[in-house]
């Protein structure tokens, strides 16, 4: 039987590769498995053979100690594969099948997912919702590894038509287990369409996979907010507008790009580590991001979330953002009758459209958002320089496949 390395959550910033057991089609105990999903049968899983696998924000939080994760967490959520071993009641999906997974974990037969809502299924956790190698998303180990289960396959992967073309876009291919989904979905739900202008607070990968989305869509401008000169300039080089929002608020840049203060559409992709503008950049201000999207988004416009907030940040400086409590001015976005949606993006609901664009050449995710290879070896060192802000996503590539 192969081996088997994964990448580890040690404590707040601190991960490792370690060997870890090959896997099986069940859940076994481990950290962070509830215990009603401990030995959990998969005879609808695959195991796969890992061939991408992505550095994320949302794994970044955990990282930084900024959740409730446990030690010894198996981290990853953006996993592409090659299926190795198959259950007995998988019938579509089949060995050597080159496949991307959906960061959410879901079981296709509960009332959510039926209903296309499959970033909170209702059976694969003990509470809504699931994804790999996340904190209290039901234990399900993470793909930053050589192999990894994906359980009900036939309903969660995603199979591409042509093995070969596929990995020739594979660094763009990668992007569809989350990022490009989740900043796609931000813009559709703050309503980006044809002639749009766009506001995007957050110029991390997501925040580029949102501008990305929002050119796909058909908006006019896109406007870019961070305080990362770096990351600013990545925005700049695929044709976004951006602002420094350490020079004061966003809705004042705006008016000089604009001529007004206000933008169509707003998407909130910083979360709960936000900080404040202007002068008070250096101070974390998690309610900042969504108060100033309401200041700077017109009347009856809306507002995508895709960016993270938590219900336990043990490392937030108040009492009340500890428990995800924010002064958040909701009468604000009650009197401009603005729409908010929130939650993890629904990925199957976009990545076959995604997937299609890719391959047709209408979009160059892996080149908008600095797609980055490194070994799964170099994840450690990938967690720190993207602590550290560096303007790229990282791309782990576990057995070599990516790079050659």
């Amino acid at each position: 039987m192969a081996g088997n390395k994964a990448v580890i959550y040690q404590g707040p910033g601190q991960v490792s590769v370690e060997s870890v057991d090959y896997p099986k089609l069940v859940l076994e105990p481990g950290p962070g498995v509830p215990a009603l999903n401990a030995d959990r049968q998969c005879p609808h899983g695959v195991i796969l053979k890992v061939v991408s696998t992505n550095i994320c924000g949302s794994d970044q939080h955990m990282v930084r100690g900024r959740t409730t994760a446990p030690v010894g967490l198996i981290l990853g959520h953006e996993i592409t594969g090659e299926v190795i071993e198959k259950g007995r009641d998988v019938e579509y999906v089949n060995v050597g099948d080159l496949v991307s997974v959906p960061f959410n974990v879901a079981c296709g037969r509960c009332r959510n997912c039926k209903e296309g809502k499959t970033g909170i299924c209702l059976n694969v956790n003990t509470q809504p919702g699931g994804a790999y190698g996340y904190v209290d998303m039901g234990g399900w180990r993470g793909g930053q590894a050589e192999y990894v289960m994906i359980p009900y396959a036939d309903w969660n992967v995603l199979r591409f038509p042509d093995k070969d073309e596929a990995m020739a876009r594979i660094r763009d291919l990668t992007m569809l287990s989350d990022i490009f989904p989740t900043g796609y979905h931000g813009c559709v739900t703050a309503g980006v369409t044809t002639g749009s202008t766009v506001y995007i607070a957050g110029a991390g990968p997501v925040g580029l996979a949102a501008a990305t989305s929002a050119f796909l869509l058909g908006a006019s401008t896109v406007i870019v907010g961070d305080v990362n000169k770096d990351r600013l300039e990545q925005a700049r080089s695929f044709g976004c507008e951006t602002i420094d929002v350490s020079d004061g608020e966003p809705k004042d840049q705006l008016a000089q790009i604009l001529g007004t203060p206000e933008v169509d559409c707003g998407v909130d992709c910083v979360g709960f580590e936000a900080h404040g503008h202007g002068s008070d950049a250096g101070n974390e201000a998690p309610a900042t991001v969504l108060n100033s999207l309401m200041e700077a988004t017109r009347a009856g416009g809306a507002l995508g979330v895709p960016g993270l907030y938590v219900t336990g940040d043990p490392g937030a400086k108040t009492e009340e953002a500890k428990v995800g409590s924010l002064s958040i001015r909701l009468g604000l976005g009650w009197a401009k009758s603005h729409s908010f949606t929130t939650g993890q993006c629904p990925v199957m609901r976009y990545h076959r459209h995604l997937m299609m664009a890719i391959l047709s050449g209408r979009t160059n995710i892996a080149r908008n958002v600095n797609a980055t290879v490194i070994s799964l070896d170099e994840a450690p060192q990938g967690y720190t320089d993207f602590d550290h802000g560096m303007a790229k996503k990282f791309v782990l590539d576990p057995h070599g496949l990516v790079r050659s």
